[in-house]
């Protein structure tokens, strides 16, 4: 039987963990909730709970802000990101079934 804590996706995590972990303010965390680049899940309570995988995305944009990027600027990387990753996986579908039109890659 898998375990919570073997799912990236399981919400275990508080934001002072989450703060504590990558070193930096919990305000920040928070902060990437209000403005809508990462939205954990909320716990009964209504508490702040992040998943391993949400911890690693806190982390990239922590990366992009030392960069000098802006919140605005970032959740838009990250949308572009996420659209050329369900783009790619529509392509490779495509390709399997063998009706893909135009090759786009060599």
């Amino acid at each position: 039987m898998p375990l919570a804590f073997d799912d990236e996706h399981a919400p275990m995590f508080s934001v002072s963990q989450v703060a504590e972990m990558l070193g930096v303010q919990p305000a920040f965390v928070r902060r990437l909730d209000t403005e809508q680049v990462v939205q954990p899940a909320r716990s009964v309570g209504g508490q702040r709970r992040y998943s391993q995988a949400e911890i690693h995305r806190v982390e990239q944009v922590s990366s992009m802000a030392d960069e000098g990027h802006n919140l605005t600027g970032i959740r838009r990387i990250l949308a572009l990101e996420a659209e050329v990753r369900d783009l790619e996986e529509q392509l490779a579908r495509e390709r399997g079934t063998g009706r893909s039109r135009t090759p786009l890659t060599g």
